[in-house]
């Protein structure tokens, strides 16, 4: 009877320590882009205040990483979903990938930033997307760089530019729409027929693009103009391995040749995790975040309180008239566009 009763108290006392031993981390995904960084001590502080361990899986462009998203959304990948921006935005929504969440930071966020009425995607940055020059080729040349999108099919910027595709790019997409809006219905196919005629390059993405084929950057390669951001300048000279007084890099900032990308966070439907993932959405909107994002992936950030880095304001440009369009039109265009765009550019 003794042992019986021994046995039972050793069972109990067994059930009642793993009932108040402290849990493990937790885990949260976070799919994103290529082009997402996070200081670490601020991705920490993150985890140390909700006993959590954030797993960053990185999907590419914001276009394939979307693409990824819907073909796996009856199982998803992830807990959030961040990167999606306007260009795509109806198509995620249509897709009904996310969970509303009316986050108590969406009060301070200009309403030009929120797009989705029931908040199932909530803004976290924008940014410009515009051509960019590498300053040094256009010096040795004496050629002026060019001043906005036309100037890019006459016969002295013939092989000089690369572009994205905008069927797997977002920078890519956001760039033809700009075409679209500059030129309309009647005048965007000849435009890109010129475009073609002149040896327009096309890169599957941003990374490559830049990186590879862009001569201003690291990667040194053979085209001096790029479709890029407005703020990659600053990117120039911050990252650069030698101090510089100036970027090697310039931004063509002209009225209507830049369009306006706004990047959104949405909790992906059915996640275990909502708790967690409301979390998140409240960090990715803290001062704290919005503060650390213009010198990682140089965006301005959603939140109008935070402060922005001297050497973010100082290179760069403040863009005349951007081109921004609702997203019941980019619904409407997009994919017309794209097909447009493919059958003169790439076939």
């Amino acid at each position: 009877m003794s042992k019986k009763l021994s046995l039972l108290t050793l069972t109990l006392t067994l059930l009642l320590a793993a009932c108040v031993a402290p849990a493990g981390p937790r885990s949260l995904t976070v799919m994103t882009h290529n082009s997402f960084t996070v200081t670490d001590s601020v991705l920490k502080e993150f985890e140390s205040a909700n006993n959590v361990t954030v797993t960053v899986l990185k999907s590419g462009d914001a276009g394939m990483m979307l693409n990824i998203a819907i073909l796996n959304k009856s199982a998803p990948l992830a807990d959030v979903l961040y990167g999606v921006d306007n260009t795509l935005l109806s198509r995620a929504l249509d897709e009904e990938l996310f969970e509303a969440y009316d986050a108590p930071a969406l009060a301070e966020i200009p309403a030009a930033l929120k797009l989705d009425d029931e908040n199932r995607a909530l803004p976290v940055d924008y940014g410009d997307v515009c051509l960019n020059y590498d300053k040094a080729y256009f010096a040795e040349k004496g050629l002026p760089p060019p001043g906005g999108l036309t100037d890019l099919t006459r016969p002295e910027y013939k092989g000089l530019t690369v572009v994205e595709d905008p069927a797997t790019s977002s920078p890519g997409l956001a760039f033809v729409l700009a075409a679209w809006s500059a030129f309309g219905d009647e005048g965007f196919g000849d435009y890109w027929a010129a475009m073609r005629e002149n040896d327009v390059k096309v890169a599957a993405d941003w990374e490559t693009a830049y990186y590879t084929d862009f001569s201003g950057s690291s990667g040194k390669g053979p085209r001096p103009i790029v479709v890029s951001y407005a703020s990659s300048p600053p990117a120039e000279v911050f990252f650069a391995s030698q101090p510089l007084s100036d970027s090697p890099t310039a931004s063509v900032a002209s009225a209507g040749s830049c369009f306006r990308q706004i990047e959104f966070v949405g909790i992906l439907k059915d996640t275990k995790n909502r708790g967690l993932a409301e979390k998140w959405i409240d960090f990715m909107l803290s001062k704290t975040f919005q503060e650390d994002m213009p010198l990682n992936m140089f965006v301005y950030p959603a939140l109008p309180s935070a402060t922005l880095p001297d050497v973010f304001v100082k290179y760069t440009p403040t863009v005349e008239s951007p081109v921004s369009l609702s997203p019941q039109i980019i619904a409407d265009k997009r994919e017309a566009l794209i097909r447009e765009w493919t059958e003169i550019v790439v076939k």
